[in-house]
C-alpha cells in the first residue's frame, strides 16, 4: 500500500469518526515520513478524540518543536492538557497562545480577572 493511499485512508477514517483505524494509518504514514506536520496534527486529533491524552500530548510538543508558531498544535495542547486536569500547564500554553494570536479569548478564565 502506498504512503498516499493509507494517508487518504486515514482521512477517510477519522471524517467517519474511526479514530483507532485512524491512530493506526496516519502511524503507518508518519514511519515513512516522520516530517510530515499535516499528518502528525491528524495523528494528535485522532488520539485526543480516542481520549488518548498522552499520545495527543506527545505529538502536540513534538509538532511545536518543529514549529513554536503552530496556532492549532498549542490550542490541542492546551485543551489535552486541561483534560488531564493539569490546569497549571494549560494556563501557560493558553496565555502563549494568547500571545501568539493576539486574541484574549484563549487566556485562562483566571488571567481574566
Amino acid at each position: 500500500m502506498t504512503t498516499l493511499l493509507t494517508y487518504n485512508m486515514g482521512v477517510q477514517a477519522f471524517e467517519e469518526r474511526d479514530y483507532k483505524t485512524a491512530v493506526e494509518r496516519f502511524s503507518s504514514v508518519l514511519e515513512a515520513d516522520p516530517g510530515n506536520t499535516n499528518v502528525r496534527e491528524y495523528l494528535a486529533r485522532a488520539h485526543f478524540h480516542r481520549a488518548a491524552l498522552g499520545p495527543a500530548e506527545a505529538e502536540c510538543r513534538t509538532i511545536l518543536e518543529a514549529d513554536p508558531t503552530n496556532e492549532y498544535a498549542t490550542l490541542l495542547l492546551a485543551r489535552s492538557l486541561e483534560r488531564q486536569n493539569r490546569r497549571d500547564e494549560a494556563s501557560s500554553v493558553r496565555r502563549m497562545l494568547a500571545a501568539l494570536t493576539g486574541d484574549d479569548s484563549h487566556l485562562p478564565s483566571d488571567a481574566l480577572r
